[in-house]
Order: structure tokens, then C-alpha cells, then sequence
């Protein structure tokens, strides 16, 4: 168990920054200010986790009572506001080359968050309950980018463009299916990240999109 909380411990700090680099370069996108890059590299970085937290019944959440969460993604948002106000001719001139390093770090962070999702529900006692555990793993992966989405005034990323829950549920049954079968932690945790990452950047290289319903008229 101390094995299974340090991991779980360094997946939250490795999605935290991830995210929170993220949400603040979509936050850079939309013209925000300093506050609302800071807001949504937060936002993005702490939302799944506090609705994780919410549904396992743990009150305050993590992120309100540990402030290395905070910190850090606050801390990785001023960075990424900073550098944009730096190189803002270089930013404007790479927009395809920001856009892919922004999939990659939201991919880390989706496949960080995913499983850490599911090593907390396992710790909280929900071992038994696949379900939950796979479901608590994809809302700790896409919560915090639904969130920042809304708070955007745009439909959550989630719901409409390229393979997003789809991997963060992947990844989440996989973890789940090899630490039942008593696989060591770490493959485990690596196997499981690799299928996110590969599957969010395969969707996003290829633009691989779930079946929608289209209309021949727009309405």
C-alpha cells in the first residue's frame, strides 16, 4: 500500500503540471488575462480530481488541504503565460507547433489522472467494483477539462472532438484488469499510460472521431 500512494502521489503531480499547462495554453488562445490563464490552468489541473474526491466522499478534497496541487499548477500557468508574453511572435507564427505540444501535455495529464483515478478508488476500498473504478478514472482524467471547457462557453472537448473518455476509459479498465491479475505497479502503470497517450495521439494525428448524427441542412 505505501508503494500504491507514492504512485498514485507522483501521478497526481505529473498530471497536475501537464493539465495545468494545458488549460492555460487554451486559456492563451481565448485571450484571456493573467487571471484567467491562472484560473484555468487551476481548473483544468484540480477539477477531476476534486470531483473524484466529491464522489468517494473525501471532504475537503486533496487539493484543498494539500497545497502542492495549487502551487504547482498555478506556478505552471504563470510559466506558460510568461513565456507566451515573451515569444509572442515566435507563439503566433507556430500555431500547428503549439497545438501538438498542447495535445501531448493534455495526453500526459489524461492518462496520468486516469490512473491515479482508479489507484485511489482501489485505496478507498472499491477493489471489487470495476465499474466505479473505471468510472472514477475517466472523470479524474476529463473532469477538470469539462469544467475548463465550460467555463470557456464551448462544449466540452469530451463530448465532440476526437477519441477523448473513450481513452481515458481504456486506459482506466487496463490498469484495473492488470493490477487484478497482480501485475507489478509500475508495468501496470506505464502499460496503461502508453494505450492513453497512444490513443489521444493517434486520434489527433488521424482525426479519428465517434460515430455523430449529421444532418444535410445546418440547423
Amino acid at each position: 500500500m505505501p508503494t500504491l500512494g507514492y504512485a498514485s502521489y507522483l501521478l497526481d503531480i505529473i498530471g497536475t503540471v501537464a493539465f495545468a499547462v494545458a488549460g492555460a495554453m487554451v486559456a492563451v488562445s481565448r485571450r484571456m488575462d493573467l487571471f484567467g490563464v491562472l484560473s484555468m490552468g487551476a481548473v483544468t489541473a484540480m477539477g477531476g480530481g476534486v470531483i473524484r474526491d466529491v464522489l468517494l466522499g473525501q471532504f475537503p478534497p486533496r487539493a484543498f488541504y494539500n497545497y502542492t496541487y495549487i502551487y504547482l499548477s498555478l506556478a505552471a500557468a504563470l510559466v506558460v503565460f510568461l513565456a507566451v508574453q515573451i515569444l509572442r511572435d515566435a507563439y503566433r507564427r507556430s500555431h500547428l507547433t503549439v497545438e501538438a505540444i498542447n495535445n501531448i501535455f493534455d495526453a500526459i495529464g489524461l492518462a496520468s489522472f486516469s490512473v491515479t483515478g482508479v489507484q485511489i478508488a482501489i485505496q478507498a476500498g472499491h477493489g471489487e467494483n470495476w465499474i466505479f473504478c473505471v468510472f472514477l478514472g475517466m472523470m479524474t482524467g476529463v473532469g477538470g477539462g469539462i469544467l475548463r471547457d465550460i467555463l470557456c462557453c464551448t462544449v466540452p472537448l469530451v463530448f465532440t472532438k476526437h477519441i477523448y473518455a473513450v481513452a481515458s476509459i481504456a486506459g482506466s479498465l487496463l490498469y484495473y484488469l492488470l493490477v487484478r491479475f497482480s501485475v507489478h505497479e509500475i508495468p501496470a502503470v506505464l502499460i496503461a499510460m502508453f494505450v492513453v497517450i497512444a490513443i489521444r495521439i493517434l486520434a489527433t494525428v488521424y482525426r479519428w472521431n465517434l460515430p455523430r448524427i449529421r444532418f444535410s441542412v445546418e440547423e
